[in-house]
């Protein structure tokens, strides 16, 4: 109760209060003690269930209603994360004010690995995500992924560590001795490449868990260890001397947008799409 009420910015005896009324009305016990916990009976699970289809179809009408007019003309709010706010948001904003100009475009950053969950929620109304082929993001009905980009990753290193000092290509396996600097494993950058690295036989040397990719660039060009990253990443901290080296093996990512279920009715969310498809990828927006 605590936790829903600090979610949604409630009390605690709030939402007591409205779980009460709503097993009132539909007869029947909703939660239930479970040590000091409380959790859904199996009338509150269906409830919730069906709750979240009701939610749905009630932004779905209004969307549709909005449609009517089709003027892009109301607020839209993206949520973006590092790389994409340094390397996207300023031509997606500018694309944004020039084509709509009664479009409120704004943005709030978000942890990437929380994206989805903020969409949900209505955080945010669209939001800039990432997607690993060998550590993929939970596929929910209520969210659509729309593919933006395919990225492979490289390593980016100091000039002359591990005897590297031109680009090339090398195989990952050469990297098993390197030191590495990575996110920590529960997220799903650092699950995706320890696993990368599992399937060549071989656990990384995680000397440096940093989640910052330009603190990570900052690291890597003082002689610190490896650094995976993609072009995109790169534009991060470009100041940086360091070099970056291609695999053999095809390890990558994909940036996506997400949005729920349905939304491309809605006149903003519709626009920003186009927009955000046409900043990552001009060819293919023509």
């Amino acid at each position: 109760m605590v936790a829903v009420a600090e979610e949604l910015g409630y009390t605690a005896g709030a939402v007591s209060q409205q779980i009460a009324a709503l097993e009132k009305a539909v007869g029947s016990r909703l939660v239930t003690k479970v040590g000091r916990n409380v959790v859904l009976t199996d009338s509150g699970t269906v409830l919730a269930e069906h709750a979240v289809k009701i939610l749905s179809a009630e932004q779905r009408a209004l969307d549709a209603l909005r449609a009517v007019h089709d003027d892009v003309a109301a607020p839209l709010l993206l949520g973006t994360f590092g790389s994409t706010a340094a390397a996207l948001l300023p031509p997606v904003v500018a694309a944004a004010q020039r084509k709509y100009p009664h479009l409120a475009l704004s943005s709030r950053e978000l942890d990437v690995d929380e994206a989805a969950t903020a969409v949900q929620r209505g955080q945010v109304d669209v939001a800039f995500g990432l997607d690993y082929p060998n550590s993929p993001m939970p596929r929910t009905p209520d969210i659509e992924m729309i593919t933006l980009r395919s990225e492979r990753f490289g390593l980016a290193v100091s000039s002359g560590a591990y005897g590297i000092r031109t680009e090339g290509t090398i195989d990952l396996r050469e990297a098993a001795e390197w030191n590495w600097i990575l996110p920590p494993a529960e997220t799903q950058f650092g699950r995706a490449v320890r696993i990368a690295c599992r399937q060549e036989g071989f656990e990384p040397i995680v000397r440096h868990e940093i989640v910052d990719t330009a603190v990570s660039l900052a690291l890597a060009g003082k002689g610190l260890g490896a650094a995976p990253v993609t072009d995109m990443m790169m534009r991060l901290n470009s100041s940086v001397p360091i070099i970056r080296v291609d695999l053999e093996q095809e390890i990558g990512r994909r940036i996506v947008l997400i949005r729920l279920a349905g939304s491309e009715t809605r006149p903003t969310v519709r626009a920003v799409t186009d927009i955000v498809r046409a900043a990552v990828d001009p060819a293919a927006a023509e």
